[in-house]
């Protein structure tokens, strides 16, 4: 019996560790969670987004109602689809569709998400290199290659952040992260409050709105005006819904963030997506509709003509330029871990850690183009479409299977002689959904629904016929013997951990108190702006004072946060 488990021991240690499930002592808590998704879904991206709906005629209720109903739809998709799946397997989606379909199958699909996700971030570092731009007075990057040498010199030192965070791991990411959240939020919010009296002075000619519907008012004058940049009616309420809840399709029915929520204690903790969702896509769409429009006064262009640096710096000031590399910086480094997940399914001899740090030199290579980010909207549309069916595969057999007496991991245990159905479903999905949006049958943001369903169907018909609705005892006996022996190993493992020590020092209670002390006053004068100015005069000069106290508050609260996040992870 010893030898047999020293043996299973053996073939686990030559595993690389994202090839095994999470193991019970690097779980965390909802809090992780929390943070991270309000970090990665309040990017610079969020000012482009907030533009978008401007130029697509949406209206003022509309955005209000139909990004709400369209955002907790998007939380039901994580917390009802994706979280259970990866709570209940501790597998990336790299991994477990691997294990489904085999290698051709998921080498595919690896390659694929490497291509999405390096591109994504490359965009995101791009978006953060515009504002350190901006900063210095280096030209606007127009063309779809650099122009300047001082650009690229930006967008590597940037992107060269993004890389050393990312390689070391969720953990690295979800503290950054956890850090920037809170910061983030009052940012957001700091900056409709202080360009929200521009808007009111240029419609009704008072600083402040004296009621819910002169506020309606002020939007639909100079905000979301029911007319699009042709001059013609815009998109409508079920449009809105559908884009907030699509805008994420990639990675709730596409389950690519099994790679992040797998190391979630409880499956509820899909929940915790709704500080990326409320916040994120509700308030912060809101929020960089409101500053766009605002800084488009201030400037005397248009909506659409401004890059996220020149809507920053109107509405934030010197933060505006750190919210802008922060908020790319987030998102760039969530997906370039799950682009270095995807390369190490591919390269499985070589750990995560060396495939993110190729991906991510490749990355920065492309970030020096400044097309990436200029298409950034169109590539997050397709790629939720060309995911979705791979999602309904792995949701087909790992939920539908063991309820109509399907076997789980039926091509494994035939050792991957028929991979056909994976294949053929997911390229017959991809016909099915591009199809539609060829016919223009129906909305696009909705295209993902039945493309999805179609998948599970074609899936659940070919899997059947090749071998689902067989049993095969010897090996579910071995693989549970497999598993035992994870467990085991894992266990034997977790007594090696150094364990955190908890501080509970005064100093570090006292620096925290400063952190979110320096937050407090940051929104208490972006309050000031909107509730203490009288008239234009006095207007201004509360928004500079915001500009410089804000700043002060910003860097006292990055100081002080870091610090109390590198005193807590003594060990013992």
């Amino acid at each position: 019996m010893t030898n047999k488990k020293t043996d299973d021991f053996s073939q686990i240690k030559n595993l690389q560790e994202e090839q095994l499930p999470v193991a019970k002592h690097k779980l965390h808590d909802w809090t992780h969670f929390a943070g991270l998704y309000a970090a990665e879904h309040v990017a610079a991206t969020e000012f482009v987004i907030g533009a978008t709906f401007v130029a697509l005629g949406a209206k003022t209720m509309d955005i209000i109602i139909g990004l709400l109903i369209g955002n907790v739809l998007a939380i039901l998709s994580w917390t009802l689809i994706t979280t259970p799946i990866a709570v209940e397997t501790r597998l990336s989606l790299y991994t477990y569709l691997k294990k489904i379909a085999g290698a051709n199958m998921s080498k595919l699909y690896d390659w694929a998400n490497v291509l999405i996700f390096t591109v994504i971030s490359a965009a995101m570092v791009t978006v953060s290199a515009t504002a350190v731009r901006f900063a210095f007075n280096i030209p606007a990057q127009l063309d779809w290659y650099p122009t300047n040498f001082w650009f690229v010199l930006i967008v590597i030192l940037v992107g060269l952040f993004v890389v050393f965070v990312a390689i070391y791991g969720f953990k690295a990411v979800s503290d950054f992260s956890g850090i920037c959240a809170p910061w983030l939020f009052v940012m957001f919010l700091s900056g409709a409050l202080v360009l929200l009296p521009a808007l009111s002075l240029e419609v009704v000619g008072k600083v402040l709105p004296q009621s819910w519907s002169e506020f309606v008012h002020i939007g639909s004058q100079s905000i979301w005006t029911g007319v699009n940049s042709n001059g013609e009616p815009g998109i409508g309420l079920l449009e809105v819904i559908g884009f907030a809840w699509a805008a994420n399709t990639i990675t709730h029915f596409g389950l690519i963030d099994m790679a992040l929520l797998r190391y979630a204690k409880k499956k509820t903790y899909g929940l915790a997506t709704s500080t990326g969702m409320l916040f994120g896509h509700y308030i912060a769409w809101i929020a960089a509709g409101i500053m766009g429009a605002g800084a488009a006064v201030i400037l005397g262009k248009t909506i659409v003509e401004l890059d996220p640096g020149d809507v920053a710096y109107y509405a934030l000031g010197w933060s505006g330029f750190v919210i802008v590399i922060v908020a790319g910086w987030t998102t760039a480094i969530t997906n370039l871990y799950r682009a270095g997940l995807a390369a190490q399914a591919i390269f499985s001899k070589y750990s995560r850690r060396n495939t993110t740090l190729v991906v991510g030199l490749a990355m920065v290579l492309i970030a020096c183009f400044p097309f990436v980010f200029s298409q950034i909207l169109p590539l997050l549309t397709y790629a939720g479409l060309l995911v979705a069916p791979v999602g309904a595969i792995v949701f087909a057999e790992h939920q539908i299977f063991p309820r109509i007496g399907y076997t789980r991991y039926w091509s494994k245990y035939q050792d991957y002689v028929h991979s056909l159905p994976a294949i053929a479903s997911w390229i017959l999905g991809l016909l099915f959904g591009f199809g539609l949006n060829a016919l223009n049958v129906m909305s696009f943001y909705y295209l993902f629904i039945p493309t999805w369903i179609f998948t599970i169907i074609v899936y659940t018909v070919l899997a059947g016929k090749y071998g689902a609705k067989k049993t095969y005892p010897e090996a579910e006996a071995k693989e549970n013997e497999f598993n035992v022996a994870v467990t085991a190993f894992q266990e034997e493992q977790a007594k090696l951990e150094p364990q955190l020590q908890k501080d509970t020092s005064i100093f570090s209670k006292l620096l925290k108190l400063v952190s979110y002390v320096a937050l407090g006053i940051t929104l208490l004068l972006a309050i000031n702006v909107l509730m203490g100015s009288v008239d234009k005069e006095t207007y201004n000069t509360n928004r500079d004072t915001f500009y410089f106290y804000g700043f002060i508050g910003t860097i006292t609260y990055f100081i002080t946060a870091y610090w109390v996040m590198q005193r807590g992870k003594k060990t013992i």
